[in-house]
């Protein structure tokens, strides 16, 4: 097995050099956390958006998930890609044109050119996720420091992730929404500089090509796939697009693993999902937060729109998701170590199920102290199961291929936060369109949105208004509701299946 070339001035055997390794992994650190942070600090800045560029329902959708959409598609590819040209060059160009789209969102001036920009960051965060972990794996060839800077890596990561709303929340509370996006741009110029002086280059020896046809097939079938489930959920599945687009994207992906099966040098080794510990930790990541994605994403407007709070209110009432996932996953691998890595992916599985079901009984009038223990108890198991799957995928596979297998765990992340928003966030939209009726004469937007209706409700007196508000909300909260039981049930379901799969390991 070939070893990932380091620097000789990082050599292990110094403590400069092991300074200088810890150092790395702040870099590292720190360019996790922006990229995670940049997945969810837009949702409380939703309904400004709402107000500011009245985008249709299926715009404010594309708008949420685009970003995950574009990275699911890519980061195989450029998990790859960083193999083979140099994890630590594709983190730097990733980072320098992170930093750019970053600039366009902010000063985005329509719901489509706000797309295009959150797409355009997709691209840019794709580049930047599987380098991060896959360098770990070159500066921590010791198993247990390796282990415990995964796990400070994983930290970083459900952090961001579910800080993303509070920090959105401080600035909304003093600047325009697109202020969200300016906070990326002295990150990225600091990570420029340090990333360059302290992190080693490293890169698979002996690479072989790069196919581009498997690049293609990828990228055309996981966006097939997502976008068919996409138009299922918003139109039927009898809609024309969604056999259509879902067959071809399904071919795509056949094709696609037919061809890794034949290559030499393939773009992705899908015999590494012949190990249990690489399967159940994808899968594992991937119903998870495919569970979790589509309910965090209203979350934020059910706490602003349905309950009235502020957006620096809404972001410290979600806290307690914060503070759950940093513990977590700092006591990941030690929990793992205890009782196993079948009983922690599968206990944190069963406790994000069980959190989301609770939110079944969501009411718009339901205790703050009954949403802060369901916000702790999926931070956790965020933490838990996002940081154990990282762990057992990257050890899964052979170092030089540690690229394209951290890539792999990061698509299932991003596969799943794109599939749950699409799905569980058309639900929402289907119970909200069905439940709310929208007077004559009033703007038929009130009709597809619930920040569409309270802005219609402004401008009618109040004996329309307010009952046009009132079934607005609990249309919304009811929808919400069932997006979450029915989340519930596919996560628990996924924690039997991930038990049943490292059954042989333990």
């Amino acid at each position: 097995m070939s070893t990932p070339v380091l620097p000789t001035l990082i050599s292990p055997a110094t403590p400069t050099a092991d300074r200088r390794r810890w150092a790395g992994l702040a870099v590292l650190v720190l360019a996790v956390l922006l990229v995670a942070i940049d997945a969810t600090v837009l949702v409380l800045a939703i309904p400004s958006i709402t107000e500011t560029m009245a985008p249709s329902a299926t715009q404010l959708l594309w708008i949420g998930d685009v970003y995950s959409f574009v990275l699911a598609g890519l980061l195989v590819s450029m998990g790859s890609l960083s193999d083979r040209i140099g994890r630590r060059r594709l983190l730097l160009g990733g980072t320098a044109a992170f930093g750019a789209a970053s600039l366009l969102a902010a000063y985005a001036g329509g719901p489509g050119t706000l797309i295009a920009a959150r797409a355009l960051l997709g691209l840019a965060g794709a580049t930047i996720m599987p380098s991060t972990l896959s360098l770990i794996r070159a500066l921590f060839p010791d198993a247990r420091e390796r282990a415990t800077a995964i796990g400070l890596w994983g930290a970083a990561a459900t952090a961001g992730a579910a800080g993303g709303p509070l920090l959105g929340g401080l600035l909304l509370e003093h600047f325009w929404w697109g202020s969200v996006f300016l906070l990326n741009l002295p990150v990225m110029a600091l990570l420029l500089v340090l990333g360059r002086w302290l992190l080693p280059e490293s890169r698979d020896p002996s690479p072989g090509g790069f196919d581009l046809p498997s690049v293609l097939l990828s990228m055309a079938g996981l966006i097939g796939v997502v976008y068919a489930v996409k138009e299922a959920a918003a139109h039927g599945p009898a809609h024309w697009q969604v056999p259509v687009v879902g067959l071809l994207g399904a071919f795509a992906l056949w094709r696609f693993v037919r061809r890794q099966l034949r290559l030499d040098a393939p773009l992705l080794d899908v015999r590494l999902f012949a190990d249990a510990r690489f399967t159940a930790a994808t899968l594992g990541a991937l119903i998870a937060i495919f569970g979790m994605g589509g309910v965090v994403f209203f979350t934020s407007q059910y706490l602003q729109l349905v309950r009235g709070y502020s957006p620096l209110t809404a972001g410290l009432a979600e806290l307690p998701a914060f503070l759950g996932s940093m513990a977590a996953a700092m006591l990941s691998a030690q929990l793992a170590r205890r009782v196993g890595a079948r009983g922690t992916l599968a206990g944190g599985m069963a406790l994000l199920g069980l959190a989301l079901g609770v939110l079944g009984w969501l009411r718009q009038d339901t205790p703050y102290l009954v949403l802060a223990v369901v916000f702790v108890a999926v931070g956790v198991a965020e933490g838990l199961v996002y940081t154990l799957s990282s762990a057992l995928v990257l050890t899964a596979a052979p170092a030089e291929k540690a690229g394209a297998a951290s890539a792999v765990s990061e698509t299932a992340y991003e596969l799943g936060t794109a599939l749950g928003i699409a799905l569980f966030g058309s639900v929402v939209t289907a119970v909200y369109t069905g439940s709310v009726p929208v007077p004559a004469g009033v703007d038929p937007a009130a009709g597809q949105s619930l920040g569409g209706a309270l802005e219609a409700a402004k401008g009618l007196p109040s004996a329309l208004g307010e009952p046009l508000v009132q079934a607005a909300r609990a249309a919304f909260t009811h929808g919400m509701a069932l997006a979450s039981l029915l989340a519930g049930v596919l996560v628990l379901a996924g924690a039997l299946l991930a038990w049943r799969l490292l059954r042989e390991r333990e």
